[in-house]
């Protein structure tokens, strides 16, 4: 029974107790809207509004490792447990674009925008300004397979219009979203489209400042946190991994601290992102819309080529019954000889007399006739609705990463090779003469089928001595040609498939020599690209994108270290888990009020605050107690000027409770989800929340200049602050709850997960005037 002197619990403003068919796993609030996502157990991503509507639901067939939502909440970025990176649109969550950037499970995204506005040297306010529509149409979109629903194999309807304002970030501010893989791996997303950097934390060493000859290094290493900073410059990682170290007069390294496996927290200098945000604007603005379009016309010669394999086939499997013919007529001649003798005016053969009167007929001819030249138009639509189209404004978006290579003192710093972009900027140009040359040659071959076909109907007409006034001319001439040279010959085909054997086309000698004087004139230096096909030439140059893009990345890619590592406690040991060891969370704040505090970067007077639970197995000494650092971002900057900013306070959960999860909230305040331990069961019991106001905790500064062969949390062993029920503010939940707690710093709502598969929904806020809009 509770009396006066015990502790007084506020109860929940409960909105929704609901049902979930299946455990919750991860869930994350909208940072724009009053919505809700979250990852079932079984890896489907179910999207609800604040009032529990569900909008849609969605199943990659692989397991969900982690997600995130794009700053402006249009998109959701899923991590896989096989390495790749979905982005999906808000609306209907249809699939944006798939990244194959890891090999290994995605643990970890965070997607960072911009706070500033660009501005250049005159303070001036800068944007990036696409030219592109200033001359050409809205960009084609990927042609859609005949006889495909909307959606199938990823082809999209030419009405959406996601896909396109998803991929226009000409008007979005420059972020970039970040993932972490369980090897170690750390990569760099403009816009979450655009690769720009890839880091192992594995290749960095981390110098003591006692011994100038030692440094550690992390070995198998697992990141389960990345958060950028606010204004781009810097990236705490928290990651798991053994330290060693590494000295000059041994090869081989020895294991350090108390125990073999750690949780860490690592600074990178993500700097180059602030530093040349515009340039990277550009850059990545250019070159995922030229990825976009060489993606139409992959696609583009992927459903041509299936039409008119199609179209032929249903050609020969009509017409090779005549070789079978005049083989059983005891004949020695070809198909093609037949046709040119009933041209000359000779008797008709009795093989030709049976195939065009009994096995092909009128209606045949009529139907293949269709076949063939309808599969003709279907391509040349192609052409001129998406493939001519794509490969125009890929070449205008390659002169315009020409002109911008050749300013070397703003791009080549970021990789923007003039070499590489040349060589890309011709392999466009010849693209586009390759498309010209096979719009002739498909005009010249459907044009020569028509005509062959128009002939026949007239002998079947003779044949059958029937009239034929009403029948379209033909052509003797065309007719000659295309017996000798395309009745049993396929040129259509032999531009549009990619042979894995390289076979160059025919080319008069002559020809050859004008090419190569044309050369002289200036504008390309390649000679041979009459010999190759269509398909080889959009080989070579996606191929050349490929190498012209990727050196930004491996530029940046370089230009992205490790400033600083802070080794807070041993990990039990255990097999590598697939989700975070243990509660943690990582927030920037910015607080205007203490602009010269040391703990604060200068643009944007931020604060990181790091908080994360510590295992029991870690420290026997200080159980059951949650660890909050900050000013971990520039400690080492501030180290070098002569003092400290690294402060941590360890917080003694209350007794009889165990802590379940926490989320950093705004204003400095942070969130503790807390259980009920002396329960019989995992499923039964009560839990409550705690909010804590970060700012009026008793912070302690810790020094990092000697070695880092133990555990900084050593030193905050005298100095835990013991919560008290009655000094906190706590909300009671009457559910035992698991992970994960979902916080809305927006909105001011929690969402709660109860062991028995229930969701709850929560004001965090007392005053109900404040959040009578969350609804």
């Amino acid at each position: 029974m509770e009396t006066d002197e015990s502790p007084r619990v506020l109860t929940f403003q409960l909105q929704f107790d609901k049902p979930v068919a299946s455990q919750i796993k991860i869930a994350e609030w909208n940072p724009e809207k009053d919505l809700l996502a979250m990852v079932t157990e079984d890896s489907k991503i179910l999207l609800h509004r604040f009032n529990w509507q569900r909008l849609w639901t969605i199943s990659p067939g692989r397991c969900i490792t982690s997600l995130c939502w794009r700053p402006d909440g249009k998109a959701i970025a899923v991590g896989l447990e096989d390495g790749t990176i979905t982005l999906h649109d808000v609306e209907n969550g249809r699939l944006l674009r798939s990244l194959k950037s890891h090999t290994a499970a995605v643990l970890c995204l965070n997607w960072e925008e911009d706070n500033h506005l660009i501005k250049d040297g005159n303070d001036n306010l800068s944007t990036y300004e696409d030219r592109t529509s200033c001359f050409f149409p809205p960009a084609p979109t990927v042609p859609r397979m005949p006889g495909m629903v909307s959606g199938d194999a990823n082809f999209m309807d030419d009405n959406e219009d996601s896909f396109r304002e998803f991929s226009n970030s000409s008007q979005q501010r420059f972020n970039i979203l970040c993932s972490g893989d369980k090897d170690g791996n750390i990569c760099f997303s403009i816009f979450g489209i655009f690769p720009i950097g890839k880091i192992n934390i594995h290749k960095f060493s981390f110098p003591t400042l006692v011994d100038i000859k030692a440094t550690y290094r992390l070995v198998n290493a697992s990141i389960y946190k990345v958060a950028l900073s606010k204004d781009l410059c810097h990236l705490i990682v928290m990651c798991s991994g053994e330290l060693f170290e590494d000295t000059n007069e041994s090869q081989n390294g020895k294991l350090v601290g108390h125990g073999t496996d750690g949780l860490h927290c690592l600074v990178l200098d993500t700097s180059i992102f602030w530093k040349r945000k515009n340039e990277l604007h550009q850059v990545a603005q250019q070159a995922s819309n030229i990825e976009d379009l060489t993606e139409v016309i992959r696609a583009s010669l992927s459903v041509m080529c299936k039409q008119w394999s199609d179209a032929m086939h249903h050609f020969h499997e009509k017409f090779d019954s005549l070789s079978t013919l005049i083989i059983d007529h005891g004949l020695d001649s070809s198909p093609q000889e037949e046709f040119l003798s009933l041209l000359g005016g000779a008797r008709t053969s009795p093989a030709v007399h049976q195939f065009l009167v009994n096995s092909l007929g009128e209606v045949g001819v009529k139907r293949v006739l269709k076949v063939v030249c309808g599969a003709g138009k279907e391509l040349q639509l192609i052409v001129l609705d998406h493939l001519q189209p794509a490969a125009e404004i890929i070449g205008f978006r390659m002169g315009e990463l020409r002109g911008l290579s050749r300013w070397r003192a703003r791009y080549k710093g970021v990789g923007l090779d003039e070499t590489l972009i040349n060589d890309a900027t011709e392999k466009a140009g010849m693209l586009l003469v390759q498309v010209e040359r096979f719009i002739r040659v498909l005009s010249s071959v459907v044009q020569q089928f028509s005509n062959f076909f128009n002939w026949l109907l007239k002998c079947i007409k003779l044949l059958m001595s029937e009239p034929s006034d009403q029948l379209l001319p033909y052509d003797s001439e065309l007719l000659v040609i295309f017996l000798r040279f395309l009745y049993d010959q396929d040129p259509v085909k032999q531009l549009l498939e990619l042979s894995e054997v390289d076979c160059d086309i025919e080319i008069e000698l002559e020809t050859t020599q004008r090419v190569k004087e044309l050369v002289n004139f200036g504008g390309f230096l390649d000679c041979e690209y009459l010999r190759r096909t269509l398909a080889k030439e959009f080989q070579l140059m996606e191929s050349s994108f490929s190498e012209a893009f990727q050196m930004p990345h491996c530029t940046i890619s370089e230009k992205i270290l490790c400033e600083n590592l802070l080794p807070l406690f041993p990990l039990p040991s255990s097999p590598a888990p697939t989700s975070f060891p243990v509660p943690a969370s990582i927030s920037y704040y910015e607080d205007a009020s203490h602009a010269t505090s040391a703990y604060q970067t200068r643009e944007n007077r931020c604060i990181d605050y790091i908080s994360f639970q510590i295992p029991d197995e870690s420290f026997p000494e200080i159980a059951n107690c949650v660890g909050i650092a900050r000013g971990f971002m520039n400690h080492l900057m501030n180290v070098k000027k002569g003092y400290t900013s690294l402060e941590i306070v360890l917080l003694c959960v209350p007794g009889g409770y165990h802590c379940v999860d926490l989320s950093l909230y705004k204003e400095s305040q942070f969130v503790l989800l807390l259980n009920e331990t002396n329960t019989s069961s995992e499923s039964s019991g009560d839990a409550c929340m705690m909010i804590v106001q970060a700012s009026d905790l008793p912070f302690v500064s810790i020094s990092q200049s000697t070695s880092l062969d133990y555990w900084m949390l050593h030193q905050l062993k005298d100095s835990v602050v013991y919560l008290q029920m009655e000094n906190e503010k706590v909300r009671s939940i009457p559910h035992s709850v698991i992970a994960p707690l979902a916080v809305s710093t927006s909105r001011g709502v929690a969402c709660v997960f109860a062991a028995r598969k229930r969701a709850l929904v929560y004001i965090l806020e007392e005053d109900e005037d404040e959040v009578s809009d969350a609804e």
